[in-house]
């Protein structure tokens, strides 16, 4: 046991002299070095052709969550702006057309009570227009079925 003569008081050291960075180097050192992983180049990928694309889906949307704390004045307006959004990041086309039978559906029970989950088929169509921005746009209709709840996403044979 020291005596009480050889204790330092903590302000008289000198901390500079204490780092402890060789002890980190020398600790990090030997450890065992993590593969690393080669990324791919950046380059052009190959162009897919517009006829691939044409497909179309099922889907069910969970309205009642991406309406919810939404004014009620403003949820079916609202509800289409999300089924549109769904759409776009579904499909990757900006161009979104809703059929008017799910407009009509979103509507039915008013400004206030659209449907908590909608079942919809959404289409990518090939855009026939001579000046259109986009090869592909996106059409969107209502699917009829008795309890949207707990469907999975089914691609449809058109």
């Amino acid at each position: 046991m020291p005596s009480a003569s050889h204790i330092v008081p903590w302000f008289f050291l000198d901390f500079a002299s204490l780092s402890t960075n060789h002890l980190r180097r020398t600790f990090f050192d030997n450890q065992p070095q993590t593969p690393t992983v080669k990324m791919s180049p950046k380059g052009k990928k190959p162009a897919k052709s517009a006829i691939d694309q044409v497909v179309a889906r099922e889907y069910t949307i969970h309205m009642h969550k991406r309406l919810h704390g939404v004014t009620f004045k403003k949820r079916a307006p609202r509800a289409i702006k999300e089924i549109k959004a769904f759409a776009t990041k579904a499909m990757g086309t900006t161009d979104v057309r809703v059929d008017p039978q799910l407009n009509k559906k979103v509507w039915e029970q008013g400004i206030k009570g659209v449907p908590y989950r909608l079942r919809i088929r959404i289409s990518r169509r090939r855009n026939d227009e001579e000046d259109a921005k986009e090869k592909l746009y996106s059409y969107v209709q209502a699917v009829n079925v008795k309890n949207p709840k707990g469907l999975v996403t089914n691609v449809v044979e058109e």
